[in-house]
């Protein structure tokens, strides 16, 4: 599998940066999360997108676009609008964008999830399922084009968010779309252990994030300080022969970005000589 290092953790450094440094700790991989101050997809030239590649060919980093930032299409409103609201056009548009940096960058995978229950929804789920559904088919589409795959995320506290919420989902599709897996929300939300996901989804699992969490709380923790059990997580992930990415999604250390990526990639080493 691809190691690798999401750029959310390095929120107070350059991207290149960034990239530069998750390089020479050993990593294989980034996850760039484009964001206001990483590679802004609305704002970002033919020529910088084009320098991002050349440094991750130069660096011989393969690379997975993450579309979780925070404010980046609305500066008040956290993760606003989703595939779900009314007004959706500004997320269609930033996925269809990072689509399309994802293609020029050479990447394996673009990561993205369903989004929250719009604001003060008064209606059920089903007509939310129904729109999720027919941009879930879109985007896959466009991420085909542009020779990538698509991975959604179920995500806590969102439509999607765990694996039941999937298929649901895949049933109205018609098939099981792609899939990122982030090894601490399972923990977080099934009840089942994390290692007997990785091995229903093989088929189409594209993405893998590593952090550790604990049962019902959100919180992404540093390795040990959740309850995952890493060890048969690994060992599930080499006997399911997984060789995509997986990367480290900590953004809450970026004020301590390079020890903890450091520290994280002697975890992750000792993991895999497991």
């Amino acid at each position: 599998m691809q190691l690798g290092y999401n750029t959310n953790g390095f929120a107070f450094h350059s991207l290149s940066d960034a990239i530069e440094i998750i390089a020479e700790l050993g990593y294989s991989c980034v996850a760039l999360t484009l964001d206001v101050h990483h590679l802004n997809p609305f704002t970002a030239s033919a020529l910088e997108v084009n320098e991002v590649a050349k440094q991750l060919h130069r660096l011989n980093l393969s690379c997975v676009i993450e579309t979780g930032s925070r404010y980046l299409l609305d500066p008040r409103r956290k993760h606003r609008p989703t595939l779900l609201d009314d007004d959706c056009d500004s997320r269609v548009h930033f996925l269809y964008r990072a689509a399309e940096i994802a293609g020029d960058l050479g990447a394996s995978a673009l990561s993205y999830w369903s989004g929250a229950r719009p604001e003060g929804w008064q209606g059920g789920d089903d007509e939310l399922f129904k729109r999720l559904a027919y941009h879930v088919g879109k985007i896959e589409e466009v991420c085909s084009l542009h020779g990538t795959r698509a991975a959604l995320e179920p995500e806590p506290g969102m439509l999607v968010e765990k694996m039941s919420d999937y298929e649901r989902l895949a049933g109205l599709v018609g098939s099981r779309p792609g899939l990122t897996l982030d090894i601490g929300h399972l923990e977080c939300v099934e009840d089942k252990p994390e290692w007997e996901y990785l091995s229903i989804y093989q088929d189409v699992l594209y993405n893998v994030q590593l952090d550790d969490m604990l049962p019902g709380r959100h919180r992404h923790l540093y390795f040990g300080e959740g309850s995952v059990d890493f060890a048969r997580t690994f060992a599930a992930l080499r006997e399911i022969g997984y060789e995509g990415p997986a990367c480290v999604e900590l953004s809450e250390a970026s004020r301590n970005a390079v020890e903890t990526a450091r520290r994280a990639k002697a975890f992750l080493d000792s993991c895999i000589g497991t």
